[in-house]
């Protein structure tokens, strides 16, 4: 899922294409990815668009006459920049944004159709989809404190809740949390000042990095390769790889759709982490610390 730098960079990315620009027509190429009735689709057409922002990990763009679209890519789904009158990917395509100069193209790949488009009408409305969570690049180190411990979470949940902070996911804490040489399972309510003030200097520290590398990557162009997974990182999707600090294998745990990875070395003391389904299988054959695998 796009997270916090690629919603960043997708949103300068359009501001320097549409924003002051009328939106000439909609296409819904696969109508449900619209999910509200009213306004009606088509009243957002000939409006110019006059500013655009992030509502955590969706894309609102604000158009004439108080209305907003929202656009949630979820896990698959993507943005694309086409020249005017060119041929639009196939099966992928859920919605065509066309404007004189260009047409924004949503798409989602896979066959669950998660993301969505809402149109909705003034800012009580586009405010709603935001979860409330805090902006960590917008506060200071006691909010950040407050916030993190107002309730007792382990810090990957505590992370990627929308309700808490705003814009992170499974890649970037996993991320945040080697910087911070912290567990992913460790409790927010056990943590000492001393870790929480790495973590967030971590969390700045990371989700400024990897902005500005993504700024540089598309380097004036539209983002082309937004994913999840990206070299450079440091242990998320490199399960197995070796940790770039101490060069122990990359750990994992694996849950639903989703997977956390980590340094045992960095982060827990060299414990290995239960995996939810493996280590059950395994019971005594779990390895319990890192110094068993290498």
């Amino acid at each position: 899922m796009p997270e916090l730098p690629d919603i960043v960079v997708y949103v300068e990315n359009l501001e320097s294409r549409i924003q002051g620009r009328t939106l000439d027509r909609i296409r819904l190429l696969n109508p449900f990815v619209l999910r509200t009735a009213i306004p009606p689709i088509s009243s957002a057409e000939g409006r110019k668009v006059l500013r655009l922002r992030r509502l955590g990990k969706r894309i609102a763009i604000g158009l004439e006459g108080d209305l907003f679209l929202v656009l949630h890519l979820m896990v698959a789904g993507r943005l694309r920049w086409f020249e005017s009158k060119a041929k639009l990917p196939g099966r992928i395509t859920l919605a065509a944004f066309d404007f004189a100069i260009g047409t924004l193209v949503f798409t989602e790949a896979g066959t669950k159709r998660r993301a969505s488009i809402h149109l909705v009408q003034g800012e009580a409305a586009v405010n709603a989809y935001h979860a409330g969570g805090m902006e960590v690049l917008e506060s200071e180190q006691a909010e950040f404190t407050q916030r993190l411990k107002a309730e007792n979470h382990t810090l990957k949940r505590a992370l990627t809740d929308p309700h808490i902070f705003s814009g992170i996911g499974n890649a970037y804490s996993d991320e945040i949390l080697h910087h911070a040489r912290l567990s992913p399972i460790a409790l927010t309510g056990t943590l000492r000042d001393e870790e929480v003030s790495r973590l967030f200097h971590a969390v700045r520290a990371v989700l400024n990095e990897w902005t500005d590398r993504l700024r540089k990557e598309a380097s004036g162009g539209f983002p082309e390769k937004v994913t999840a997974f990206r070299e450079g990182m440091a242990v998320h999707g490199r399960y197995g790889q070796p940790c770039p600090v101490c060069g122990s294998p990359v750990q994992r745990i694996v849950y639903a759709d989703n997977e956390t990875n980590y340094c045992a070395r960095c982060q827990t003391g060299g414990r290995i982490l239960a995996d939810r389904a493996l280590s059950r299988l395994l019971k005594k054959s779990w390895p319990r610390s890192i110094d068993e695998i290498e």
